[in-house]
């Protein structure tokens, strides 16, 4: 069960839910296929060298074997952060919940937010992610960058603000 559904409230219910952008994984399958790359080359050295005499192919090899672990590392980590990500709009709130051994969750009622940005970058626009910024009232904004369809995010919470009774909106004093 997900960070999201163990923290609902009795009638709270999940209406839209996104994570991390694949854009997320390029640059750690970059480094990884990199380091693949040499692996595979001190692999093809050592099996080059193998009949040579004073050659040490064993030494190649075990290189080879620490640059792939190495690679496969990088991909399991970024997956695993990938992962762990969640966000979501409910029709009482916008729960965001990012790592699993240092966790960081912001919880903001739909009656506290003042606004609801989208910034994205023209790759951004190209592949559909981008960076939320939420601003409750009287707090800092909240950054969640690299996100999934930010524009459907930003449309799901405007939606169910639309959607609070007059009172919950209305600034106090009006």
């Amino acid at each position: 069960m997900s960070y999201i559904e163990q923290n609902l409230s009795s009638s709270e219910t999940v209406l839209y839910h996104t994570r991390l952008h694949w854009i997320v994984m390029v640059g750690p399958c970059i480094a990884a296929g990199i380091l693949g790359l040499g692996g595979l080359a001190l692999v093809v050295r050592a099996i080059a060298t193998m009949h040579r005499r004073g050659s040490n192919p064993v030494v190649l090899a075990e290189g080879a074997v620490l640059l792939l672990v190495i690679a496969a590392v990088i991909v399991a980590v970024a997956s695993w952060k990938r992962s762990v990500t969640e966000m979501a709009v409910t029709n009482r709130r916008v729960l965001v919940k990012v790592g699993v051994t240092t966790r960081r969750s912001i919880e903001i009622m739909l009656s506290k937010i003042e606004s609801i940005t989208v910034e994205q970058t023209l790759s951004g626009r190209l592949f559909n992610f981008g960076t939320i910024v939420v601003r409750g009232t009287g707090g800092t904004p909240e950054p969640f960058a690299k996100i999934a369809h930010p524009m459907e995010f930003r449309s799901q919470v405007q939606e169910q603000i639309d959607k609070l009774p007059e009172s919950y909106t209305r600034a106090p004093g009006n």
